[in-house]
Order: structure tokens, then C-alpha cells, then sequence
């Protein structure tokens, strides 16, 4: 019996093939006409800032290499089809049935974005204060705030770095005023 409402499904690929993963895939929809089954293919992915030689610039990284994420309904044929894209292995989960994620994953990857327009954000911290990183790689640093961006999200952090000030963007909720 196929579920009646999409969801989303972790699909791995062969390291390096999650691009033609998702065009052959979005090739395969599109020609099978299968639309109404296969509703959106993803890669998770993030803008990092990467400072080599002294110069700064933006990189597109993959935050789960070696995985697609897929929002389908699954029967026979969209199982077939997915199944069958060259460089996919396969369903994230046991071989016979895979297995959706729940909503607190698919919000903790941002894989949907929601109407932020409609909400607005607080934060405690602004520019000038000091704060502390409280998650990510960088966490239990602290540095001044620079320049918070509501909007997008996000809070630039000028942290002291073998005796160099560098700014780094953070999460609004990666951080939080030092005590």
C-alpha cells in the first residue's frame, strides 16, 4: 500500500556521485513523467569561508557526502527507478522497505525551508558584545560580535586567532552572550 503523502528518503551514492545522482534522477522524473511520485531531490549543502594565502572566499561544501535526499512517495515504480540510477546504493535503511525521516530530522537538516517572514527573531547579543560559541567546530571560543543579519540567519564573530583577529559567520543560534 503507498503512503498518500510524500516524505522525505536518504539515498546513498557512490562518494563523489551525488550530482549526477540527482540529475539522472531529475532526468528519469521528468521523461517517466513520474512528477506526482518523485517530488524534489536535494543535497545538503552549506556556504563555508575558506581562508587560504591569506584570501577569503566562499565554498559550496556537502554537508553529508555520499547522500541525496529525496521527498517521494514510495511504490514499486518510484522505488524502482531510484533503486536503479546508476551510482545510487541504495535506501538509507533496511534493504526491504526505506525508511522516511521524521519531521525533527528534515527540520534539523533545513532541508524545507518555512515562511520566516511570518516570524520574527530575537537575539540577546549585539554588535560590540562579547560572546561565546556555544556548537560547531569552533565551540568554546569567544569574540565580539560584528555584525548580526537577522534576515539571512546569521551573526558575524571576530575571533583572536594565533595573535590575528579573524570573522567568522555563525548561526544566530550558535552563540551566546559570555557571562
Amino acid at each position: 500500500m503507498a503512503e498518500t503523502q510524500a516524505k522525505w528518503y536518504v539515498v546513498h551514492t557512490y562518494s563523489g556521485y551525488e550530482n549526477k545522482v540527482a540529475s539522472d534522477l531529475a532526468k528519469m522524473v521528468e521523461s517517466r513523467g513520474m512528477q506526482d511520485l518523485i517530488h524534489d531531490i536535494k543535497i545538503p549543502t552549506e556556504t563555508v569561508t575558506e581562508i587560504k594565502e591569506d584570501k577569503k572566499r566562499e565554498v559550496e561544501r556537502k554537508i553529508f557526502p555520499g547522500y541525496v535526499l529525496i521527498k517521494m512517495i514510495v511504490t514499486d515504480d518510484s522505488w524502482f527507478v531510484v533503486r536503479n540510477i546508476r551510482g545510487c546504493t541504495g535506501f538509507v535503511g533496511p534493504a526491504s522497505k526505506p525508511v522516511p525521516l521524521t519531521e525533527e530530522e528534515v527540520a534539523a537538516l533545513g532541508v524545507e525551508k518555512h515562511d520566516t517572514q511570518s516570524k520574527s527573531v530575537e537575539v540577546s547579543y549585539a554588535e560590540g558584545d562579547r560572546v561565546k560559541i556555544i556548537s560547531g567546530p569552533l565551540e568554546s571560543y569567544s569574540g565580539v560580535v560584528r555584525e548580526v543579519n537577522l534576515e539571512g540567519g546569521s551573526v558575524c564573530v571576530v575571533l583572536s586567532m594565533f595573535g590575528k583577529e579573524t570573522p567568522v559567520e555563525l548561526g544566530l543560534d550558535q552563540i551566546a552572550l559570555e557571562d
